[in-house]
């Protein structure tokens, strides 16, 4: 199961994040975040991106070795 959620989260990391943080910037500059359950899920998504970064930077600096 560890390893099934490590892949979830890499695999969003990987082809999600773009969409992710582009709805993001495009959304701050349209609308003003008054709204505590926006703020949650952008915050929430930009964390599983980051952690999948990580993820994946911890796996390809290991390969490489």
């Amino acid at each position: 199961m560890k390893q099934f959620l490590i892949f979830t989260i890499t695999w969003i990391a990987s082809n999600l994040s773009i969409p992710f943080w582009m709805v993001g910037h495009v959304h701050l500059t349209v609308n003003v975040y008054e709204d505590i359950h926006e703020i949650i899920a952008s915050l929430g998504m930009n964390i599983i991106v980051a952690i999948g970064f990580i993820i994946e930077y911890k796996t390809n600096t290991n390969q490489k070795r």
